[in-house]
């Protein structure tokens, strides 16, 4: 049996949105929107407008959008950077990291619905197979 790339993209992709339609309400009711969801979620790891940008293959000026918003909504906040005070560095707030935390926990509860459906097995089976996806290839190491 083949098995097409371009199908299983597909599959992850509709997996993703049925999640993400899942929980729009209860991102909502936290006073978010989806893609202001995944940039308030990525802050941390990625806190400079275009590392986000880049992490998450959104416009630069759609990013901007969802900052300025996230920061008027009180989320984030953005600081001079230490390092390079041409450079802002954005911070999340409490009431952000609050914000970030139920909405994952939302995406989470979800996800687990949709994954109680799979056996333990698979499930460890599942994770491996998607480890193997992110290993980077020049050095056999996962991504983190």
């Amino acid at each position: 049996m083949s098995v097409d790339g371009a199908q299983l993209w597909t599959l992850n992709q509709r997996l993703l949105a049925v999640v993400m339609d899942a929980c729009t309400e209860e991102l909502a009711e936290l006073g978010l929107e989806t893609k202001e969801f995944f940039v308030l979620a990525e802050v941390e790891a990625s806190p400079y407008p275009a590392e986000i940008a880049t992490a998450l293959l959104l416009p630069k000026a759609s990013v901007t959008v969802y900052v300025r918003n996230l920061v008027a909504k009180g989320f984030i906040r953005r600081e001079i950077d230490e390092a390079d005070l041409r450079r802002h560095r954005l911070v999340l707030t409490a009431e952000g990291t609050k914000a970030r935390d139920r909405a994952l926990a939302a995406l989470a509860a979800e996800y687990d619905r949709r994954l109680a459906r799979v056996t333990p097995q698979d499930r460890v089976e599942l994770q491996r197979i998607l480890n193997a996806m992110l290993a980077s290839p020049s050095s056999g190491r996962l991504r983190e």
